[in-house]
């Protein structure tokens, strides 16, 4: 039983990795796009790829489950092209940026997958369960009773959600 769901995990973390991949390269090409100058041409000076940067966490903030990504600051973005210019033009052609864009948002897509799995597996797991041990209880157990599954494991899902919200 354990090598089923291994299996069936490792073809879905397969097909998720790739569906992440096209939705970061189609982010990527995107905010490469919107700021491509007709100076450079097909590549991106040190303040273009910092307006990139910024349209591509704000698309990553819209489209993307969890929490807000703030982007990296302009040093480390700097310390990130002069590592990404493999030409060492002083410029970012697609693919370089493609690439920078790869591992900046990494940890960024790991916590967005994490986020998913506990919002979409434990916490109805965990109100189920919580649901059955409160079943037992005098007054509460008859409401549990009577509440159906999807809206207890809803309500817990809107308790865990205001719970992880930041205080703005």
């Amino acid at each position: 039983m354990g090598q089923l769901f291994s299996s069936i995990g490792g073809k879905f973390q397969r097909a998720g990795n790739g569906w992440r991949e096209r939705q970061l390269r189609k982010i990527a090409d995107e905010a490469f796009d919107r700021i491509r100058t007709d100076s450079h041409g097909d590549r991106l000076t040190f303040q273009d790829l910092y307006i990139a940067v910024l349209y591509a966490y704000n698309d990553i903030n819209k489209f993307l489950p969890g929490p807000h990504n703030d982007p990296p600051s302009k040093e480390k973005l700097k310390a990130m092209m002069e590592e990404y210019d493999i030409n060492l033009d002083g410029l970012l052609d697609r693919e370089e940026f493609a690439e920078l864009m790869r591992k900046l948002t990494a940890d960024t897509v790991r916590s967005v997958g994490q986020n998913l799995l506990i919002g979409l597996v434990l916490v109805p797991t965990i109100a189920l369960l919580a649901k059955r041990a409160t079943e037992g209880f005098p007054v509460v157990g008859k409401v549990a009773q009577r509440t159906p599954n999807f809206v207890y494991a809803s309500i817990v899902a809107l308790g865990v959600v205001l719970v992880q919200k930041p205080n703005c």
